[in-house]
């Protein structure tokens, strides 16, 4: 028994070694970053930071309690207005405007969540829909806090204090640690009994509730907490950027965000995450691939919609657990080699397995 929890200790620790490297290389990349593309390189890695923090509270909904969201465009736009009017129209500092970015897409996740307790499968995914279409013409027709349709500008960088984050490296440093702190607390929330509750509601509804779990505590909970992580990263686009407009809270946006939840698969943070950096940089092929030709570049940002319908219809065909089921395969692989005493037997082994 010690050899086994000394081998399954070890495994553990393989994991830990493996996310202590990812982190470091996101924490250093900047310092790589060089030459006359670096602001631009670093702006898109930013939006992949920002990307994956949205992603990240879509994995809990989607992913984990098995509700679909196809409005998650407009908690986005949300946050980045709040965010945008306090700092900009009222000159409130930064922080400010993040609280206020909170406040608005929690009450709006509220908005959604309560009239749709009782809905569930695409009929949910309509009124989200809906929900994101409709906020998208309140974006365009409340111009006297939105800017309508040429869009609200003159937004200031993100500050703490007498601190500005000035530079393409600070920015890009807040975005990955408030995207790498929404993972931390997820990661936290699905560890635990909320966890337990969802994936039990994804498995099915009448089983959770025969269960004991409380369906609209949770349901209204999760939607919440997945709008409040894209009013944060609303927050930060509007600061990065300095410019909103309605053109970019889009149902086409929105159907961006399920195909990486979609590849990503469900149970898992990392897989969503995972898809948002591989996603996002399709948007930006010279990025993984420098000196490609601008006729290249047009034909990827035209195909661009088809390409994300491909991925989702590809996956659900071949890949139905997404990256994350193809890493639970790989490191389920992993764990019998390294947790399986060596020169056990097969009985012992197999009491391992089933530990």
């Amino acid at each position: 028994m010690s050899g086994r929890s000394l081998n399954i200790s070890r495994f553990l620790t393989v994991r830990a070694a493996i996310v202590a490297v990812l982190l470091l290389v996101v924490a250093v990349l900047p310092l790589f970053v060089t030459g006359t593309d670096a602001r631009y390189v670093l702006k898109v890695l930013t939006f992949v930071g920002i990307n994956v923090l949205i992603v990240t509270g879509l994995a809990l909904l989607f992913g984990y309690a098995g509700q679909v969201s196809l409005g998650h465009a407009a908690f986005y736009g949300l946050g980045a207005y709040a965010s945008a009017y306090v700092t900009a129209t009222l000159g409130m500092p930064w922080f400010v405007g993040l609280a206020a970015a909170i406040a608005v897409t929690a009450l709006g996740g509220l908005a959604l969540a309560v009239p749709s307790l009782r809905l569930r499968g695409h009929y949910l995914a309509m009124a989200t829909l809906g929900f994101g279409e409709i906020m998208r013409i309140v974006f365009v027709e409340a111009s006297s806090i939105t800017g309508g349709p040429d869009g609200f500008s003159g937004i200031p960088l993100p500050s703490l204090g007498s601190f500005v984050f000035a530079t393409p490296q600070s920015i890009y440093w807040l975005v990955w640690g408030v995207a790498a702190l929404a993972i931390m607390i997820s990661y936290n929330i699905v560890s635990g009994r909320p966890g337990r509750s969802m994936r039990a509601l994804h498995g099915s509804e009448l089983g959770a509730m025969a269960s004991g779990v409380d369906l609209v505590g949770l349901k209204v909970r999760v939607f919440v907490i997945s709008a409040v992580f894209a009013g944060v990263a609303g927050s930060l686009y509007a600061a990065t950027v300095g410019f909103v407009s309605p053109s970019t809270f889009t149902f086409h946006f929105s159907v961006v965000l399920v195909a990486m939840a979609v590849l990503g698969g469900t149970r898992s943070l990392a897989g969503p995450a995972a898809a948002a950096i591989l996603l996002t940089l399709v948007s930006f092929p010279d990025i993984v691939l420098p000196g490609l030709s601008r006729d290249i570049l047009a034909v990827v940002q035209d195909w661009e919609v088809d390409i994300y319908a491909l991925v989702i219809i590809l996956v659900v065909l071949f890949l139905p657990e997404g990256i994350a089921g193809a890493g639970r395969r790989v490191l389920g692989l992993l764990r019998r080699g390294v947790v399986e005493p060596s020169g056990s037997d097969s009985g012992t082994g197999q009491r391992g397995d089933e530990a």
